[in-house]
């Protein structure tokens, strides 16, 4: 697996990318708060922080980043479905999972095993009665994280 690389700053924690040799995000994570951040200089990771940085100033800015497919065709149509979600509203996994006919807990297994957090802004997506979990975390900074976001979209 290509290094992962530690290049963003947002409120409660760090944004790491890892990409393939020709620049395609393999995967986007996010990072405990005092990972030290690197300088990496490659037009994908210039990109992705002028897109985070669009996305700090207007929350309603979708990312359109290179990213390589990855999941399974269940976890593809939960992350799709996820994309449709706008900036300040949420969806629980329950309303997912009846879109798509399954089963709310697979659909929160789906959120979890997101590989491209903000490009699918799985964040959006809570329990049924509250935040649910994040990363598969259910609290310390991933969850302050979720909360972050969710403020900054006006969801919360």
């Amino acid at each position: 697996m290509t290094p992962l690389n530690a290049i963003a700053r947002i409120p409660g924690c760090v944004l790491g990318l890892r990409q393939t040799a020709n620049g395609t995000i393999e995967e986007i994570v996010f990072m405990p708060p005092e990972t030290p951040l690197e300088i990496i200089t490659n037009p994908v990771a210039e990109s992705f922080c002028l897109q985070l940085e669009q996305y700090r100033q207007n929350p309603a800015q979708r990312f359109n980043l290179p990213i390589l497919a990855r999941g399974t065709i269940f976890q593809q149509r939960v992350w799709q479905s996820i994309r449709t979600i706008p900036a300040g509203q949420t969806l629980n996994y329950g309303e997912i999972a009846v879109r798509l006919g399954s089963a709310p807990r697979a659909v929160g297994q789906a959120c979890g095993a997101n590989p491209f957090p903000l490009v699918t802004p799985c964040h959006r997506v809570l329990g049924k009665s509250g935040m649910g979990g994040f990363s598969h975390a259910t609290g310390g900074w991933l969850l302050d994280t979720k909360r972050w976001l969710l403020q900054h979209e006006g969801a919360l």
